[in-house]
């Protein structure tokens, strides 16, 4: 079983397509299949199913792969300490972000890192921070920026706290909290709302913050993300929305208004301890923040 084969069947899988999978690979698609089908007959079984339409795993495809991938990610960062032995920071670097994180300037950041580590191939991977936070154990994410209600720290994996900030309430420039220099969660809690779904840590923020209050708010529109759509809900006086202050001057077409009892969260930077590979030890060195402090840092 070779290395390259097992490439093969993960760009397959992953793109759903044999002639996909080549092209990512650079190989003409009869080589590619052809590799596959000799792996396939030394396993003794079937990996893909296939038609002229589509291309999906068998039961044991679907055994194999996330195998192929530690085989795979495990030969990649040897590969990468190896490099490191002598000096070099090579191989991969997975970050990934919150839609709303403020406490760095993500593409800065990483454009400052690829000029310095042109071997190191960057990704990105934006999601909520419950998932990030067990991308990051599972190995898939090396170093990720959250966004946590107080109340609340990243068990199991390496953390550091990077910044403390109020949540504003975000209204149409002609709706009437516009006008207001201040507001409550009581006088907000009579609008509708478009939030995060509930369960997340984005969502936590809020509603904490107005039970503790001891006022219930109605969360008219759920979005998956802070993005154009949550905006234009925005925009459309159809729902106000609570985002951390620091994010806020992001946005165009909108109004903040100061909470007097704002939810308040914490952004973190957070890696896996057990698994940290000599881009993601760069990269934090790059951010100033050196792995053995970061360990040791307790919140403040």
């Amino acid at each position: 079983m070779e290395l390259q084969q097992m490439r093969y069947v993960v760009a397959v899988a992953e793109t759903n397509s044999f002639t996909r999978a080549a092209e990512r690979c650079h190989v003409v698609q009869s080589a590619l299949s052809h590799q596959i089908a000799r792996l396939e007959r030394e396993l003794g079984a079937r990996l893909f199913e296939r038609t002229s339409r589509w291309v999906r795993l068998t039961p044991a495809g679907t055994a194999f792969l996330p195998v192929a991938r530690q085989c795979l990610d495990a030969a990649d960062r040897a590969v990468a300490e190896v490099a490191a032995a002598v000096g070099e920071i090579r191989g991969r670097l997975t970050v990934g972000v919150i839609p709303t994180v403020a406490a760095v300037d993500i593409p800065p950041a990483l454009h400052a890192f690829h000029r310095r580590y042109p071997q190191v191939r960057i990704g990105l991977r934006v999601g909520g921070s419950e998932q990030l936070i067990e991308q990051v154990k599972e190995g898939t994410v090396d170093v990720a920026f959250l966004g946590l209600p107080v109340t609340v720290r990243p068990d199991g994996v390496g953390s550091r706290q990077l910044a403390h900030d109020r949540l504003v309430a975000v209204v149409a420039p002609d709706h009437p909290l516009a006008a207001e220099t201040e507001v409550d969660l009581a006088r907000l809690a009579t609008e509708a709302f478009v939030d995060l779904p509930a369960g997340t840590a984005g969502r936590a923020q809020s509603d904490l913050a107005f039970a503790a209050a001891g006022v219930h708010r109605e969360v008219a529109f759920e979005v998956t993300t802070v993005d154009i759509l949550m905006l234009r809900l925005i925009r459309e006086n159809l729902a106000i929305a609570l985002l951390a202050s620091m994010y806020t001057p992001h946005l165009t077409g909108v109004v903040t208004v100061p909470v007097r009892d704002a939810p308040t969260r914490i952004e973190h930077l957070i890696w896996n301890r057990s698994s940290l590979t000599p881009a993601a030890t760069a990269f934090l060195a790059e951010l100033n923040l050196a792995v053995g402090e970061a360990q040791d840092a307790s919140f403040q």
